[in-house]
């Protein structure tokens, strides 16, 4: 069973919205996709440029350099010049606590 860490309350991320935790030295982006949250890696797959200020529309990302997307549910890539998908890791919600661990 894996280690989960506390990133944010519930109430921290609103609909479309993210925030940004290290978790285990990695730079871990959380976001809210409706009800559901999902956790990325926040470096693009491309050229390691962070996708913190990328647009979040439905479920994918967009890094804000080179315009790769990339789909947040599942870490794909959904244009070039991303080729390569991005790490995800388990997320769980508790007590209006979220809450990251491993990398799927």
């Amino acid at each position: 069973m894996s280690a989960f860490q506390k990133v944010a309350a519930v109430s921290e991320i609103p609909p479309g919205g993210r925030i940004s935790a290290i978790v285990d030295d990695r730079a871990i982006l959380v976001v809210r996709v409706q009800d559901q949250f999902f956790a990325i890696e926040d470096v693009c797959s491309h050229d390691g440029q962070p996708l913190t200020d990328g647009p979040l529309i439905g479920c994918e990302i967009t890094c804000p350099r080179h315009g790769a997307r990339f789909d947040v549910t599942t870490g794909k890539p959904m244009c070039m010049p991303a080729t390569s998908p991005i790490p995800r890791f388990e997320v769980k919600v508790e007590n209006d606590e979220i809450f990251v661990g491993d990398e799927l």
